[in-house]
C-alpha cells in the first residue's frame, strides 16, 4: 500500500510517501524557523500563510522523490490535530482536494500518534506493547501503548511541557530560537552540576516544569546583570540536566510499574542529544530496550503520519470530505 502523508500542524509543511507502513520512499519538510525566529516563537497567522505557499510544492516534491505520481497512491493520510487550527486546515484542504480529485480514500491522523509511530520507521522497530514518552513543545505525556489507537495515560505534565521549558528559558536568556536547539548546543560545553535547579514531583509519574522556569527567572532577577557568555554553557547544561533527569527517571519507572520491557521516546525534544544519551545509558542497566527515532523523525514530519494512516486505511477506516481540524485531540479519545 502506497500512502501519501501530509503534515501541517505547526510551522513545518511536510509530505511523504510510505510503502506498507514501514518503507520510506520520500520525506520532504519545508521549515519556517527563519520566518518565526525574529518573534522568538511561532506566530499562528504567519504560519498558516506560509503553509499555503509551501503545501503544493512540498507534495509535488515528495511524489517526485518517490519516483511516482498520484496514480500510484492508494490513500492519503493527513494530520487532523492537535495543533494550530489555521495551519492544520491548510494540510486538510490539500488532502481533501487530492482525495476528491483522484477518488482516493482519506484518513485523518492524530499528530501525537504519528510521533509514536515514527519509531516504526527505524531499522529495528519496537513491537507492541511498550511505554512511550511523547515529549515536545506542547506535550509531555507517558503512555502505555498496546496497539494503534490503544493508549493509556500513565503520567502527564500539570503545566508546561518540556519543550516549553526549553523555549522559555532561551527567551529569558535571549540566546536564540528555537530554544531547545540552542540550549542543546551550549550545554555540550558546560558543567551540569554548576547550578542547582529543582526536580519537581519526584514521587509521581506526572511532570511539572513551571517551577524550573521560575527558578531560572528568579536567578535572573536577583543578579545585577545578565549571565555572561562564559557562564551560559554551565547554566544551560544544569538547566537541561534537570529536565532530562525527570523525563528519564519517570519514564523508566513507568515502564517498570507496568512491566514493560520496551520504551519509545519521541517528539521534538527527543532530538535533544543529552536526553538520547541519558535514556540509552540509564536503560542499559534495567533490561529495558529504548527506541528513539533519528532526529529527523522526532521533529514534525509527514512520514510518521503516513505510517499511522496505512494502519487505519488497512483497518477500513476512512473519513469524509467534511473532516475538520481539531486544536485538541487526546490520544485516548477516538473520533
Amino acid at each position: 500500500m502506497m500512502v501519501l502523508g501530509i503534515e501541517s500542524s505547526c510551522d513545518e509543511t511536510a509530505a511523504a510517501v510510505v510503502r506498507d507502513g514501514n518503507v520510506l520512499l520520500s520525506n520532504v519538510i519545508a521549515s519556517q524557523v527563519k520566518v518565526h525566529e525574529r518573534y522568538g516563537g511561532v506566530v499562528p497567522e504567519i504560519a498558516s500563510r506560509k503553509h499555503i505557499e509551501a503545501i503544493v510544492p512540498v507534495i509535488l516534491q515528495a511524489l517526485e522523490d518517490a519516483g511516482m505520481n498520484l496514480a500510484d497512491i492508494d490513500g492519503i493520510a493527513v494530520t487532523r490535530g492537535p495543533g494550530l487550527v489555521g495551519s492544520l486546515l491548510v494540510g486538510l484542504s490539500a488532502a481533501k482536494a487530492l482525495a476528491f480529485a483522484r477518488h482516493l480514500p482519506l484518513v485523518g491522523v492524530n499528530h501525537l500518534e504519528g510521533h509514536v509511530a515514527a519509531s516504526f520507521l527505524m531499522e529495528h522497530p519496537p513491537t507492541f506493547p511498550f511505554v512511550a514518552l511523547v515529549v515536545s513543545g506542547g506535550h509531555t505525556t507517558i503512555y502505555r501503548v498496546e496497539g494503534f489507537q490503544r493508549f493509556t495515560v500513565l503520567g502527564q505534565t500539570r503545566d508546561d511541557a518540556a519543550g516549553e521549558a526549553f523555549d522559555k528559558a532561551a527567551k529569558l536568556l535571549e540566546i536564540g530560537y528555537p530554544g531547545g536547539v540552542v540550549i542543546d548546543r551550549l550545554a555540550k560545553q558546560g558543567n551540569r552540576d554548576a547550578f542547582a535547579f529543582p526536580r519537581a514531583m519526584r514521587d509521581s509519574l506526572d511532570f511539572s516544569f513551571s517551577g524550573l522556569k521560575t527558578s531560572l527567572l528568579t536567578r535572573l532577577k536577583t543578579r545585577e546583570g545578565p549571565f555572561t557568555p562564559d557562564e551560559l554553557p554551565d547554566l544551560t547544561a544544569s538547566y537541561q540536566e534537570a529536565i532530562c533527569d525527570v523525563l528519564v527517571e519517570k519514564t523508566l519507572r513507568a515502564a517498570r510499574r507496568v512491566s514493560a520491557t520496551r520504551v519509545v521516546v519521541c517528539g521534538g525534544v527527543a532530538a535533544n542529544s543529552r536526553l538520547r544519551e541519558r535514556f540509552r545509558r540509564d536503560a542499559a542497566s534495567t533490561g529495558i530496550d529504548v527506541f528513539i527515532p533519528p532526529p529527523v523523525f522526532c521533529t514534525d514530519n509527514a512520514a510518521m503520519i503516513a505510517v499511522v494512516g496505512t494502519h487505519l486505511l488497512r483497518a477500513g477506516q476512512k473519513d469524509g470530505l467534511d473532516l475538520n481540524a481539531v486544536s485538541r485531540w487526546p490520544l485516548t479519545v477516538h473520533p
